[in-house]
């Protein structure tokens, strides 16, 4: 490939083209762009297929524990969180509020010890079907794998053949030309 070429696909338009480059076979951006589009479009469709699974095979209670974890280990809980604490702790130290926990904070540690015992087994809960997503995740980029592996070797194979013809025409060729002298 020229160097003109190759600072094209790797700089230019498709810079992921080099990726998919090798073995020196050449690849215009026309080429380039119609494999990644279909790379693309796999990769959309196998997602589209593992989020609807999903969802046929959750229930409405799994759905909502996975939207409580999304937001309990998020910045806008942990912001919230901190003001609702220092809120409380401020409420019951002030001389001159009503104090419904005074200083030792005993309801305030009833109420952590609460959140902590039921959010524990929700993140788990969201935590094994989320394992359990991956591991399919990882079925099916195997099973892309091993079929791209058969491929290439369905590739190499047919270049192997092509390069011993090759080798025989050559030898014809100066069979013919050694004849001709």
């Amino acid at each position: 490939m020229s160097q003109p070429d190759d600072e094209l696909l790797r700089g230019g338009a498709f810079p992921e083209a080099s990726d998919i480059e090798g073995f020196d076979i050449e690849l215009d951006e026309s080429s380039a762009g119609r494999i990644d589009r279909l790379v693309n479009d796999y990769e959309e469709t196998i997602l589209q297929h593992l989020n609807s699974e999903y969802v046929r095979t959750t229930t409405w209670a799994d759905r909502i524990a996975d939207r409580m974890v999304a937001f309990g280990g998020s910045w806008p809980f942990i912001v919230v969180f901190a003001v609702l604490l220092v809120a409380w702790i401020v409420w019951n130290v002030l001389p001159f509020m009503p104090h419904f926990d005074p200083a030792p904070f005993i309801l305030l540690n009833l109420m952590l010890s609460l959140l902590a015992a039921f959010q524990a087994p929700v993140i788990m809960m969201s935590q094994n079907r989320q394992a359990a997503r991956d591991k399919n995740e990882s079925i099916i980029d195997f099973a892309i794998n091993y079929k791209a592996e058969q491929e290439i070797d369905d590739m190499q194979n047919h270049l192997h053949r092509i390069e011993g013809e090759l080798r025989e025409v050559k030898k014809l060729l100066l069979e013919l030309k050694g004849r001709s002298e």
